[in-house]
């Protein structure tokens, strides 16, 4: 497997550019940039960059979407699609019709068969098997987690659905979660990682260790905060 390194001197902002980089092509490309954006703490900053360095995108042609969720209200501390609206979605001016919410606040698998279904009418629109996204961000956990996919989870066994419910080793456990079948579908993955804690894990994951589920993403780019 071959990944590539990037040792980032300003993690947030070198990121941000990154991203918008990609963002740019995909545009010019195919006239539509289709994003993952990554949940939990390290992206914040990111996305507030984001917001603040991309300001002449035209965001009328970006489409986010959310590699997981987890099963709590859109306003309650813990849910991924909150912090990326106070970082990013509230500030940058994307169209709400864009953004495709995971419905953290519902029934887990009917939210996961709601979001399932519209990525694939989209798919369907535009004549893929799977939904392509431009690019995938990823996090990385200590136990080499992924998105919601947990080591011994039987999720990470899944072939055929794009979008499931799962449980996570911790709070709040009741999660919505991408395959890695969607994932691996992406033009480009790339993991966001700002701790060096994590060298190690990072290490055994690219030389594919099957203890940590991040093993199971094709190669991909790591932006690296140190």
């Amino acid at each position: 497997m071959i990944h590539q390194n990037l040792h980032l001197i300003d993690f947030a902002r070198d990121s941000a550019h990154y991203i918008l980089d990609r963002a740019r092509a995909a545009i010019a490309d195919r006239g539509m940039f289709r994003l993952s954006l990554a949940g939990g703490n390290t992206p914040r900053e990111i996305y507030a960059a984001l917001a603040d360095v991309g300001r002449d995108l035209p965001w009328n042609k970006v489409q986010i979407t959310f590699s997981d969720e987890r099963c709590v209200a859109p306003h309650d501390k813990d849910s991924n699609f909150r912090m990326a609206q106070e970082s990013l979605l509230t500030v940058a001016p994307i169209p709400g019709g864009n953004v495709f919410r995971i419905r953290g606040e519902i029934d887990p698998g009917v939210a996961a068969a709601e979001y399932e279904a519209k990525l694939a009418a989209v798919a369907a629109r535009l004549g893929e098997t799977r939904y392509v996204h431009d690019l995938l961000l990823l996090g990385l956990g200590p136990d080499g987690h992924t998105a919601s996919l947990f080591p011994g989870s039987p999720a990470l066994y899944e072939e055929e659905r794009n979008v499931i419910p799962t449980i996570g080793p911790k709070p709040p456990p009741q999660r919505i979660t991408f395959t890695f079948p969607l994932i691996n579908a992406a033009r480009e993955v790339a993991f966001l990682v700002k701790e060096d804690s994590k060298k190690k894990v990072i290490e055994e994951v690219q030389i594919g260790d099957p203890r940590h589920p991040a093993s199971k993403v094709k190669p991909a780019t790591w932006l690296l905060g140190f």
